[in-house]
């Protein structure tokens, strides 16, 4: 069972939801005030948890240096990733502190390093966050949890980013269009093109991306299922069809707008999902993809498979194991 932890939900705009210690919203002017003071006098300023389980902190720390293969980025808006809530709530992940979080931002480039040749000074541009030692896989390397790294932590004015994780932001994306993409995009990714090694959950659908040559509607006519409505693009990159999501039905005519053929209401009952599905195919399903992650979604999902499909979750395996069987993952 394949089981990505990561999946983004939302985004938190950093321009309009700086907190302090009793997290609240500052003052927007008293806050634009500090910010600048702060940048004219080489400092930055940092959304820190001082703790455990504490309160977010806004502190002024130096501005980084960008060094070989990185670029400095002025934050302009910040996704806010269920990690983040999670650390901050449930005190995971996290072993030293204080600690900057943050795993996705938008912003322009200030300042490139040395080799940097993709970027330039002015550049819009969204990158993710990355664990020292981690693929974008997950948390946890072969059983270890891994570093952060506070200069590529997205809550702070002023962020590094690995040239290789970053992208330019087309013209008609916002920032806080942007600041949405990265772990949105990534965690399915993954979960339906990462060749399966060391990755949270021990398995990926093992699908050719469609970036590689071959991979573009490599799999026409192989029908599809999203629990949720995420990921329906990769999927129709990959040339899956009929992509069957289940999502709120005022949703239904955008969803197809970017590659849904069925659209299933959420609220259904698990056996009324089942059946519906069962009306627009026959087919067994070698790829399945729960952006909702419930135990009732990924039961419906499980039992739909086709032997050796794969079920791809952004939440711990819920399956009991008396319904698992070892040709499916």
């Amino acid at each position: 069972m394949i089981n990505k932890a990561v999946h983004m939900w939302g985004h938190w705009n950093w321009r309009y939801c700086i907190f302090d210690g009793m997290e609240e919203p500052w003052d927007q002017d008293v806050r634009i005030r500090s910010l600048h003071h702060a940048a004219s006098h080489g400092y930055k300023t940092a959304n820190t948890k001082p703790s455990r389980r504490g309160s977010f902190v806004v502190k002024s720390i130096p501005t980084w240096k960008p060094g070989p293969g990185q670029l400095l980025v002025k934050v302009k808006s910040a996704g806010l990733a269920p990690a983040d809530w999670a650390i901050q709530a449930l005190g995971i992940l996290v072993e030293k502190y204080p600690a900057i979080l943050g795993e996705d931002i938008a912003g322009t480039v200030e300042e490139v390093g040395e080799g940097v040749t993709r970027f330039k000074k002015g550049d819009r541009v969204r990158e993710m966050y990355r664990f020292k030692e981690c693929s974008i896989a997950g948390l946890y390397l072969n059983g270890q949890m891994v570093a952060r790294d506070d200069p590529i932590a997205g809550f702070q004015q002023y962020t590094l980013a690995p040239e290789d994780i970053a992208a330019k932001i087309p013209d008609n994306i916002t920032f806080d269009q942007a600041g949405t993409i990265p772990l949105a995009i990534a965690a399915f990714a993954v979960g339906l093109y990462h060749d399966g090694e060391n990755v949270l959950g021990g398995g990926t659908c093992g699908l050719m991306p469609p970036c590689e040559e071959g991979g573009r509607g490599k799999y026409k006519g192989q029908p599809t299922i999203v629990f949720g409505g995420a990921t329906i693009q990769l999927l129709r990159l990959s040339g899956l069809d009929p992509i069957i999501t289940t999502a709120s039905l005022k949703n239904a005519e955008y969803l197809k707008t970017i590659g849904a053929t069925h659209v299933l209401d959420r609220t259904l009952s698990p056996d009324s999902i089942s059946a519906e599905i069962r009306k627009i195919t026959q087919k067994r399903f070698k790829t399945i993809s729960d952006a909702f992650g419930a135990s009732e979604t990924q039961i419906i999902g499980y039992e739909l498979l086709a032997p050796g499909g794969a079920l791809a979750a952004v939440r711990h395996v819920t399956i009991p194991l008396e319904k698992k069987v070892p040709e499916k993952v």
